[in-house]
């Protein structure tokens, strides 16, 4: 059975990323008029060239973001669940290695944060935990995820990566999509970076898309984490081309693309490369005018001042007050985090924010009496 692998091993890191920074004016000028992009396009628009060409793909951006979602900006929040990690990440504030408090949420905590994170209208929700599937895995998903569920709209998961059969196990009890970041596609760093844990497994990783995919999951979420390798060009274009794959051989699910820049953490690590704003919101208006179709998420890793600069133009899903550390909203322990998330306005400042400058805050695009496969 094919996967992602295949069409990965035919990439070359090193070629990519001689060919992004030949890119021309005139490769971005030719980009920033095709109705539909080629890889070589995208290639221009992720180059250094297309740097002084922010403003028309800026512009671009927006008016296909308003086509295709109107003035709908989405909203979700983490739970996170549990810093229990068996895996050793020279980048994770959940490291095993790092000397930190360890909580798990039991059945009476986690109706708590619920119904903190209800009381600020929040509908749509991302399970967060650290990767352990001795203590944080399916057992312990059957057993509350069913009463999440219920309370919520919308149940996505970002956890460790699971089997096929699992994910379709998962979706009976009400899980709708999975993000899974990739973290970076360079398989040497990866190696660098994972030190135990079974997360030094770089193609079972890479190939978790693909089992969502048959699994039937609705919605699965990509992205590497930026500053990790030493050229977050090269790992942006390899996401949208990993975009692509699952596009072309699960066209029935639906994608979500996010940006996640190194954050400060306990045990952490300098980025290798460095992404300014700019060049952030060069890579999320290229990605739009890849897929106009394809959701683009902002989360409180950066500022309030980017995001309400930032949202505008491409953005269709954020996140707002995170807390990344479990029991955050019922009880709140920053020594548990596992970053320092940069915005930490209220739901209701952002969404104040948002509206002054035109847009419609959604709070909750979907209610169990339109049907779901799993009921």
């Amino acid at each position: 059975m094919s996967t992602f692998t295949e069409r990965w091993r035919e990439l070359n890191w090193d070629d990519i990323a001689l060919r992004i920074n030949s890119k021309t004016t005139a490769d971005v000028e030719r980009a920033l008029h095709a109705r539909q992009l080629t890889r070589e396009d995208l290639m221009a628009l992720l180059s250094p060239a297309a740097s002084a060409y922010l403003e028309p793909m800026a512009q671009r951006a927006q008016r296909l973001t308003r086509q295709r979602f109107g003035n709908t900006v989405s909203f979700y929040v983490p739970l996170y669940l549990s810093n229990l990690c068996a895996n050793d990440c020279t980048y994770c504030g959940f490291s095993m290695s790092n000397r930190i408090k360890r909580k798990t949420l039991d059945e009476e905590e986690i109706a708590r944060e619920c119904a903190a994170i209800r009381e600020m209208g929040f509908e749509h929700l991302l399970l967060v935990t650290g990767e352990h599937q001795g203590k944080v895995g399916m057992d312990y998903f059957r057993q509350h995820l069913p009463a999440i569920r219920r309370e919520f709209a919308s149940l996505q998961m970002e956890v460790q990566p699971l089997s096929q059969d699992e994910y379709a196990e998962l979706k009976t009890l009400g899980l709708d999509g999975v993000m899974v970041y990739q973290e970076t596609y360079h398989e040497a760093t990866y190696a660098r970076h994972h030190l135990k844990g079974k997360k030094q497994d770089f193609f079972f990783r890479l190939e978790t898309p693909d089992r969502l995919g048959r699994a039937g999951i609705d919605k699965i979420g990509l992205g590497a984490l930026i500053g990790l390798s030493d050229s977050w060009r090269v790992d942006c274009y390899m996401v949208a081309e990993h975009l692509l794959w699952l596009q072309q051989h699960y066209w029935q699910t639906r994608y979500s693309i996010s940006f996640p820049r190194l954050r400060p953490c306990a045990g952490g690590i300098e980025p290798a490369s460095l992404m300014d704003e700019r060049q952030l919101v060069q890579t999320i208006c290229a990605f739009r005018l890849l897929a106009p179709e394809v959701e683009l998420s902002l989360s409180t890793r950066e500022s309030p001042a980017f995001r309400d600069r930032v949202i505008p133009l491409a953005i269709n899903n954020v996140s707002a007050f995170s807390k990344t550390q479990p029991g955050g909203y019922a009880d709140d322990h920053p020594e548990l985090e596992q970053f320092a998330p940069h915005d930490g306005r209220r739901p209701e400042a952002v969404a104040a924010a948002l509206t002054a400058q035109g847009l419609q805050p959604v709070w909750k695009d979907w209610d169990s009496w339109l049907g779901r496969a799993s009921q």
